[in-house]
């Protein structure tokens, strides 16, 4: 039997542990390992919260800013049990919780600033625990974007945990964009500051367009022995420099990531779907659904926005439970720039979009939170366009029947690592509209299982964007054969963990499938 670790800032196997798709990876890859026979351990910060009404295991004692910190470590129950998979969370005061999905903080002043001292703390806390033994013996450690990269640093520098050299570690990039940039000095939250009795070679951690930093996304790149992109069309633009907002590519990291395309170190496998043990809904309700969560909201956490706006929401959504629109699109995305960026930048792309709908009685309801300039966005645009449906907050029992209650999912991903919604709407046979770019290649085939929209330039990828919405559109009324011909294309691919993981097995775990 093989025992794995998997190291990340999401979880979607426990409750409320998810802001994106990394959760659903951290959620599946497990399970696939469990059907093997073999072990997975699962590990992610308590954001002061996902150890309340959990197991105490241990508390973990360690250096950080030259003095003993405690951290605990805590077995939570998931969701659903499976066989030989357990999951733990670590809980220490300075672990809080963000604004973001209660994971993540948005420091506009100081990018990182307080992400960087949780997943200083956590790394530090998961290397004291597999050096002690809390995982038994493990083969494998999988860290998930820059948040558990620091763990690959105190396996390199920090003489308490050079044992762990002995672990194959591999490091998967979910979004290459968000790469956990701190300052070496100079700074509470500085590397420095957290590590002072470190003996560091700064060449070897340094940002390359930042020298006075440390890039931490740049780390699990440099010191994984095996480094993991999540679709294959991904791994060839992050080869290639940036030019945006036209392309999005290595980000400035493109030369590590030679470096280790090169050493044989890179690989694009492209993320699975979850097709057992979906949750079927109630057809026909979507709306009355809606209206029934938002008054839940209503009496849930505080925004200050929150009561004018989702009345408002509800009397929009009021009115099309009375009148059925004939044509529903969807999306749901953290809202971001990656996933929005169009939007943003032309502000008459979404009344372009509205007005096509319009005609058609179609209607189009967007589900997210995300950066604040973002939601301010979709909130105007809500009260400007009586059939954009903007619903702000995050509710499963609402995304389940978004995709399996609409006709066409948008995804205008400005750059997508490999994306897991349109896998989604296309498990329940509906066509996706979506950017041709990274993972989205792979997976959205125009006129075949779906729609796509690209163009050399910002302009001219905003243009066709429009132009393949309003056929896309005029093609469900007009030719409703052609539509259920793609549906159907769309339902029947089948991204599965299965065919996935035995690639993971192979080119990222080092491990013979045929033993």
């Amino acid at each position: 039997m093989n025992n794995f670790l998997f190291v990340a800032a999401e979880n979607d196997a426990i409750a409320n542990c998810k802001a994106g798709g990394m959760g659903d990876v951290v959620r599946d890859v497990p399970r696939q390992i469990s059907e093997r026979g073999d072990r997975a351990y699962v590990i992610t910060p308590s954001y002061s919260r996902l150890h309340q009404n959990a197991t105490f295991k241990d508390h973990l004692n360690f250096r950080l800013r030259g003095e003993t910190y405690t951290a605990e470590l805590y077995e939570v129950k998931p969701k659903r049990e499976f066989e030989n998979i357990s999951h733990f969370v670590i809980h220490h005061p300075e672990i809080k919780a963000g604004d973001i999905a209660h994971i993540y903080h948005n420091d506009l002043t100081e990018p990182f600033f307080t992400d960087g001292i949780k997943f200083f703390i956590f790394c530090t806390a998961v290397a004291e625990a597999i050096k002690s033994g809390a995982f038994g013996e493990l083969d494998v450690v999988h860290l998930h974007d820059w948040h558990a990269s620091l763990v690959l640093f105190l396996k390199r520098f920090h003489p308490a945990y050079h044992d762990l050299n002995k672990i194959r570690f591999v490091y998967t990039i979910h979004n290459l964009a968000i790469q956990g940039i701190r300052p070496f000095s100079g700074s509470y939250s500085s590397v420095e500051n957290w590590f002072p009795e470190l003996e560091l070679n700064y060449r070897e951690l340094q940002d390359q367009r930042f020298q006075d930093c440390i890039n931490l996304m740049a780390i699990g790149i440099r010191f994984a022995d095996a480094v993991h992109t999540v679709s294959p069309s991904y791994k060839e633009d992050i080869l290639k420099p940036s030019a945006p907002p036209e392309f999005i590519g290595g980000e400035g990291l493109e030369e590590d990531l030679k470096q280790a395309d090169k050493e044989g170190r890179l690989f694009g496998i492209l993320n699975g779907a979850n097709y057992s043990n979906i949750n079927k809904v109630e057809k026909g309700i979507l709306f009355r659904q809606c209206i029934r969560r938002l008054f839940r909201w209503l009496q849930e956490e505080k925004k200050d926005y929150k009561a004018h706006y989702l009345a408002h929401t509800g009397e929009k959504l009021t009115r099309f439970q009375q009148d059925q629109p004939d044509f529903i699109c969807t999306s749901i995305a953290r809202l971001t720039e990656q996933k929005f960026y169009f939007f943003q930048q032309d502000p008459d792309l979404l009344p372009k979009l509205m007005e096509k709908l319009n005609k058609n009685n179609g209607v189009f309801i967007l589900l997210g939170t995300g950066a604040p300039e973002y939601e301010f966005i979709f909130r105007a645009a809500s009260y400007q366009h009586k059939n954009f449906i903007f619903i702000n907050a995050q509710s499963e029992s609402i995304i389940d029947m978004l995709y399996q209650e609409s006709n066409l999912y948008l995804m205008p991903s400005l750059f997508e690592p490999c994306g897991i919604s349109q896998m989604l709407a296309m498990r329940n046979g509906q066509a996706c509209l979506a950017h041709h770019t990274g993972g989205l290649k792979d997976t959205v085939i125009h006129g075949k299982t779906g729609f796509s929209f690209k163009g050399n330039t910002l302009e001219e990828k905003i243009q066709d964007f429009v132009k393949v919405f309003s056929e896309t559109v005029d093609l469900f009324f007009n030719d409703r054969k052609e539509w259920k011909k793609i549906s159907a294309n769309a339902k029947r691919q089948k991204f599965t963990w299965k065919k996935s993981v035995d690639e993971y097995y192979r080119y990222l775990y080092s491990i013979n499938l045929e033993k």
